[in-house]
């Protein structure tokens, strides 16, 4: 993890901040389904809890974003690591309190969600802390690679999640117990960072003021020459396709993570403690084929993020269609790899195309956008999802297919998006 302009050491804590993030939510993920269907709450229950997260991690991403300036950019990932923690400690003890039948299913799920709605409004800090640090000190190609690294650190979250998750369910926690851990690993990481990631100057500084608490009427005249640029707009032509790219990609990725869990304990029509270990198995394969095509593929071909995005979404959409006609679990685990394998180039494709279509000054600004265009698809997807599943079990992979194949169609007759990206 050198060579991005980044001290190893720094770069190893930011890789290690995204990969806790990223393995305890998937590990949550992989056992909502199962958990889900032990309290008997319907399906379509299970995919809103992750809705209202959603909804506020659209909301606060922008905001933590524009804070970076002000607080910086460790501090945010502090924030970030705090409500990681405090979701992780509140989802496990009410599930825990669910599965011991002390409490009924609709109080659990109700505190479970107000748990995911501290995740979304203080764990959406740090995404775009790590994204504006990385940008800030890299340039170019080099930059295209750095968060091609990070987001592969995502990737890896997504493998060692699911691995690790069924190795602490214990008793009395059951199924609840990985998120307790997971708690405390996030502890231990944020330790970490107070400790070793020191304040420096980067590469490209933001421009912006170290501004008062905002108020009405609040802030100071400033000289000409340290007047701020005017704010990066969600309409500014050069960042508009990327975020259109990474809403429709993200809604069928959400959508198909929100299925993939039922699909497999529907195909199997196992025991649910069994079922949990094939969902375990097919997650980690699919984020496997996603880190092949983020830490080996995308240096080995160099290809721009207008490119990444179109072979992205054509696997993708490869990936769906056999996964919703597989009818045995090794087809799933093939269909599903195709399918996040496809997206190992799609996800790095629209966050590098967005930061490299801006100026240094407005890292900040598009690092919150594209963690806020992350979450927006959580928003409705994995509802949509799920209620096309209740349709046939097929549904919701065939929609996904159409809508990356579309995608990717009207990408190849767009070639001059943000030329400055490639």
């Amino acid at each position: 993890m050198s060579g991005y302009g980044i001290p190893r050491e720094r770069f190893a804590l930011l890789f290690g901040v995204t990969v806790v993030a990223a393995a305890g939510n998937t590990a949550m993920q992989s056992l909502l389904p199962a958990i889900g269907r032990e309290l008997g709450v319907a399906d379509i229950y299970v995919a809103l809890t992750f809705s209202l997260s959603a909804v506020i991690w659209v909301v606060a991403a922008p905001y933590w974003a524009r804070r970076a300036d002000q607080r910086g950019r460790r501090a945010l990932m502090r924030v970030g690591l705090y409500g990681f923690i405090v979701s992780m400690l509140m989802c496990g003890a009410i599930l825990a309190a669910g599965l011991l039948h002390w409490l009924t299913p609709g109080i659990v799920f109700l505190v479970f969600i107000l748990g995911r709605g501290v995740y979304g409004a203080w764990g959406s800090a740090s995404p775009p802390a790590v994204q504006a640090y990385v940008a800030a000190r890299t340039e170019g190609d080099q930059r295209t690679n750095a968060l091609a690294a990070i987001a592969s650190a995502f990737g890896l979250g997504t493998i060692i999640g699911p691995a690790v998750a069924p190795l602490f369910i214990f008793p009395p926690l059951g199924l609840a117990a990985p998120m307790i851990v997971f708690a405390g690993i996030g502890a231990i990481m944020l330790v970490a960072l107070v400790a070793r990631l020191p304040d420096d100057t980067p590469r490209n500084p933001a421009r912006g003021p170290i501004a008062p608490y905002p108020s009405i009427g609040g802030g100071a005249p400033m000289p000409a020459e340290e007047a701020p640029h005017l704010p990066l707009r969600w309409r500014d032509p050069r960042v508009l396709p990327w975020h259109v790219i990474g809403v429709v990609g993200g809604h069928g990725q959400a959508a198909l993570f929100g299925v993939i869990g039922f699909l497999v304990i529907d195909r199997m029509d196992v025991p649910l403690a069994d079922a949990q270990q094939w969902i375990a198995i097919v997650l980690m394969v699919s984020a496997g084929a996603s880190l092949l095509a983020q830490w080996w593929l995308i240096p080995q071909l160099a290809l721009g993020p207008r490119r990444m995005v179109i072979w992205g979404a054509v696997l993708a959409a490869a990936g769906s269609l056999i996964t919703g006609y597989a009818s045995g679990i090794y087809e799933i685990t093939l269909g599903f790899a195709v399918f996040s394998l496809g997206f190992g180039f799609f996800r790095p494709g629209f966050t590098s195309g967005a930061s490299l279509a801006v100026a240094p000054h407005e890292q900040n600004a598009v690092a919150g956008m594209v963690t806020s265009v992350n979450g927006m698809a959580y928003i409705a997807a994995p509802a949509i999802g799920i209620g096309l599943y209740g349709l046939g079990m097929a549904a919701p992979f065939i929609a996904v297919a159409l809508l990356m194949a579309a995608l990717a169609l009207s990408l190849l007759l767009r070639p001059n998006l943000s030329t400055r990206a490639e």
